[in-house]
């Protein structure tokens, strides 16, 4: 496969995906490329957003296990990675594993759970694999994290820890509606589209779990010159010299950029990547990422207005 025929792949997964989801366009694109590019997501918004939605959406799409967990307060660390049961009628220990063996995870509400359970997931999220008792466990490829969490109501829940956050590859806000988009859903609902059968409306698979290597295959022979490579390092290192910000961009948040920039400009079904890749994808691969000072949020700026003149500081390559 070529990185051009990314782009008919991606308009496939649009038109399938259109079926069932409604005025979520980036957010849907955003999903795709981290999925493409071997990332993890943070998805925010209020409940009732289709959060959920879009990611049974998407594992239905490449044909992916799906799971979903949802955090809570009491939840432990053995809920999501699974136990060693004993059998009586063996006599021995088995491997009761948990529902982190899938391809696509919703973990619903992370900042739900305690830091312990949430730590859980690091290790799978980073490494790919699961460490039991002393057996390792490899994950099923692909392996995704969809996380979601509420950004209006905190009580009772735990905020993720930087080290945590810094493993997403995007942090995607998904919007109230419009009125446009929000009349279509309900004239859909009103003809009997249920969000829990989403096959009935005919959605169909596009390429399969197992097609995606060949896919991300494709994806490492996209492009990228010297001048992309120091504008995406000089955007990280603004970011860390901001008289905005305390904590700025990593270096896995650079390599983030370099990567899903290279996955977005096949998925426009380019074999090189433009300044205009990166900025799009700076937005969502830095928002989690940056911690501002108190004099910028007293000032009403938040992590996207602060992006936004990083990016206007750096100069972009001709």
């Amino acid at each position: 496969m070529q990185p051009g025929n990314l782009r008919t792949l991606y308009q496939h997964l649009r038109t399938e995906a259109d079926k069932v989801l409604v005025g979520l366009e980036e957010p849907f694109e955003l999903m795709v490329t981290a999925l493409l590019t071997g990332g993890h997501v943070l998805l925010e918004g209020v409940p009732g957003t289709a959060k959920t939605l879009m990611a049974k959406t998407l594992a239905h799409l490449v044909q992916a296990g799906f799971s979903r967990i949802q955090f809570t307060p009491d939840l432990m660390p053995s809920d999501i990675l699974g136990t060693s049961v004993f059998d009586l009628t063996s006599g021995r220990f088995y491997l009761k594993k948990g529902p982190i063996f899938t391809q696509i995870l919703l973990a619903d509400e992370i900042n739900r759970a305690p830091a312990k359970t949430q730590s859980a997931l690091l290790e799978a999220m980073e490494e790919r694999q699961v460490n039991l008792e002393g057996e390792r466990h490899v994950l099923e490829y692909p392996f995704m994290v969809v996380a979601t969490q509420n950004p209006i109501e905190y009580e009772g829940t735990y905020p993720l820890p930087e080290a945590q956050l810094d493993r997403f590859l995007f942090k995607i806000l998904v919007p109230y509606s419009s009125h446009e988009v929000e009349m279509e859903v309900l004239r859909r609902y009103h003809q009997g589209f249920d969000s829990h059968d989403i096959v009935a409306t005919g959605i169909q698979p596009v390429v399969s779990a197992a097609a995606l290597a060949e896919v991300r295959q494709a994806i490492t022979q996209v492009t990228v010159e010297e001048g992309i490579l120091t504008y995406v390092a000089h955007i990280a290192a603004a970011s860390r010299q901001s008289p905005d910000v305390t904590l700025g961009a990593s270096t896995r948040a650079a390599t983030h950029v370099l990567l899903a920039s290279k996955t977005f400009a096949a998925l426009q079904g380019r074999d090189y990547v433009v300044p205009d890749d990166v900025k799009f994808v700076v937005p969502a691969a830095f928002r989690h990422r940056l911690i501002l000072k108190p004099e910028a949020e007293i000032e009403g700026l938040d992590a996207d207005a602060v992006i936004q003149r990083l990016l206007g500081t750096v100069e972009v390559p001709r």
